[in-house]
């Protein structure tokens, strides 16, 4: 399917029930109270959801949050790309790299660095390939889960909660 209109945007008030719906669509429950919560964030200055549009249907989105609590992130103001998702049917259409394009030039405004973080198994193979082709590396600190960095020898349960930091700056 070759798309014509892609369009890329704030998230808006109406946006909740249809981005969830979008999702449960594709079997995965992503409550329209979590885009609720992004559009009060967004209201108060926290960060910003960007929403792709194909064809006038949700397609996708992204956030921007201006101060993670990622422990780098935060100790040098690094603003995080976060929570990215593009629904299944129109991925490998130019959709992420749209979003990613958009979420860059927002945060090049206001910081000379952005951050990411990725989980770390197979489901997240794509994403981890992408991030690293637009110049994110790693920030150096290791593996990171539920508010502690990995050690030697450490057992972890392999989850969505199992990350590597990435860091982008712009020259």
């Amino acid at each position: 399917m070759k798309l014509s209109t892609i369009t890329i945007r704030f998230m808006q008030e109406n946006d909740p029930a249809k981005v969830s719906e979008a999702f449960l669509a594709q079997g995965w429950n992503k409550p329209a109270e979590q885009y609720v919560r992004y559009v009060e964030e967004q209201k108060l200055g926290r960060h910003v959801t960007l929403v792709a549009e194909a064809e006038g249907d949700f397609a996708g989105y992204v956030n921007i949050i201006w101060e993670p609590d990622y422990p780098l992130f935060k100790e040098q103001g690094i603003p995080e790309i976060q929570d990215f998702n593009v629904l299944i049917r129109y991925r490998r259409q130019g959709i992420g790299t749209l979003l990613m394009d958009r979420a860059e030039e927002l945060i090049r405004q206001r910081s000379a660095q952005a951050g990411i973080r990725v989980g770390l198994f197979s489901d997240y193979g794509p994403a981890q390939a992408m991030y690293v082709k637009r110049g994110y590396i790693p920030d150096g600190r290791g593996i990171y889960q539920n508010g502690e960095y990995m050690k030697y020898g450490q057992q972890v349960v392999v989850d969505d909660d199992l990350i590597l930091a990435l860091v982008k700056t712009w020259a």
